[in-house]
């Protein structure tokens, strides 16, 4: 008996710390609540989505419908859990992300590097970041140089002449952010980070070693595809499409002369990017234009015009279904094409591509992609977290998982540097543990107090 209170210690509610996030896409909003037990266990307790409105291309288009859905999408959540939330994380899609890398070095004098080195270090980095009127989503060190040397993750206790470091920059525009921002707020809550979604969804579907040796994440949304290339650890390069599996949806609708809502059901339903014989014998049916979705109806029984293309009972050959996917699929590719070659991720330096986003779930995406592109290509899903839906563990929730990821991961970001708080040194805080220098805590807590 006395074994049980261990037990109903380790229950999923004794949480030390809960995360909440929500990814605001085109298609769907999306939240997710995942707590972190006191031995840095992570679990997923609930999760929602609805379909998204006021949203377009990763812009807040409509204020008051994307904070009612947004509002929704995290009641769903919440209800899920069994637990409200105050703050949230959220992925920016659009607003006009760019990526560079920052690199900035200072004199040593062959001595050993201590933590009041890399802080100065850290705060010469500051300097260096040039936004330009754009608002800086994240500055995070990517590793440290000692001597021009890369791949240093932890210079402390070294001796080098000069100490250098990589900063990874991301910006966006300032007005979506805002917009980003005050929608969220509006739903009544607060924004506790806004990350980056090829951050985000590479947090969840790539791995250290791939992020190290290069690889390219293609997340492919419903307006927007962001083509991002890692290496060396850090996100080196983006890239946006202007066009993403909404394009497929909309080329059916427009073939057949059927309703979006009906273009996406067929995409969904009997889409692939694969063709096979015997799609020509294979016949599908369709709703009619003049059918307005009532359940259980034969379509155009009503009366109303066939789409187009269709037989007498409003069914098309699936092969014509899946040639119009293909050709739009084909126009994607090409745009992927050009911008992995515009970042130098192509020919002798090309390597695996990972496909993630709702439109990476159509059936065969990843082999046609793999034989468009010349590449190895494999889907991105986010990891079987404990409590997470099987519908979850998706490329279509990558991006939502990966925030929660990322918000438990709590990266260093320079602009804390010199500010008084603590995670300046959580890097280095494993190795150092009570070995930390007396004089460094009472310096930290005259900055904080």
């Amino acid at each position: 008996m006395a074994a049980n209170p261990p037990v109903r210690a380790a229950s999923p509610r004794r949480l030390a710390r809960t995360y909440a996030a929500v990814n605001i896409g085109s298609f769907r909003i999306s939240a997710m609540i995942m707590g972190e037990t006191e031995s840095g266990d992570l679990q997923v307790l609930g999760s929602g989505h609805r379909a998204s409105a006021g949203v377009k291309r990763g812009y807040v288009t409509d204020m008051a419908t994307a904070s009612h859905a947004i509002r929704d999408a995290v009641e769903r959540a919440e209800k899920s859990a069994g637990t409200p939330v105050r703050s949230v994380w959220v992925a920016c899609a659009g607003a006009g992300l760019a990526s560079h890398v920052v690199s900035v070095d200072i004199e040593i004098g062959g001595r050993r590097i201590e933590d009041e080195d890399v802080e100065q270090l850290l705060i010469e980095a500051q300097g260096m970041i040039q936004p330009d009127g754009r608002k800086v989503l994240h500055a995070q060190p990517a590793h440290y140089t000692l001597d021009g040397a890369h791949g240093v993750a932890n210079p402390r206790g070294l001796h080098a002449e000069r100490l250098g470091v990589d900063i990874h920059v991301m910006l966006a525009d300032g007005g979506p952010i805002r917009n980003l921002t005050e929608a969220v707020q509006n739903a009544h809550l607060e924004v506790e980070g806004m990350v980056a979604a090829p951050l985000a969804a590479g947090h969840a579907c790539l791995s250290p070693e791939e992020r190290e040796l290069g690889v390219a994440l293609v997340e492919i949304g419903a307006d927007i595809t962001n083509v991002a290339v890692f290496a060396g650890g850090m996100l080196l390069g983006l890239h946006a499409v202007p066009m993403g599996s909404g394009s497929i949806t909309d080329a059916i609708a427009s073939s057949f002369g059927i309703r979006r809502s009906q273009a996406e059901r067929l995409k969904c339903v009997a889409g692939s990017a694969i063709a096979s014989p015997a799609d020509h014998r294979e016949l599908i049916p369709v709703s009619g234009p003049s059918e307005l979705g009532s359940e259980g109806a034969e379509a155009g029984s009503s009366g109303g015009p066939l789409a187009r293309g269709a037989d007498d009972n409003n069914r098309i050959v699936r092969a014509e279904l899946i040639a119009v996917v293909t050709q739009q699929l084909a126009v994607l590719t090409g745009e992927v094409g050009k911008a992995l070659k515009s970042m130098g991720f192509a020919g002798s330096r090309a390597g695996q591509v990972v496909l993630t986003g709702g439109g990476a779930e159509l059936a065969g995406m990843a082999d046609f992609m793999q034989g468009a592109l010349g590449q190895p290509v494999r889907l991105g899903r986010p990891p079987q977290l404990t409590g997470m839906p099987e519908a979850h563990h998706a490329p279509g929730f990558a991006t939502l998982a990966g925030l929660c990821l990322y918000a438990a991961d709590d990266p260093v970001d320079i602009r804390a540097v010199g500010a008084g708080r603590s995670s300046v040194y959580k890097a280095f805080a494993h190795e150092s543990g009570m070995m930390a220098l007396p004089m460094r805590l009472m310096r930290a807590l005259k900055e904080y107090f």
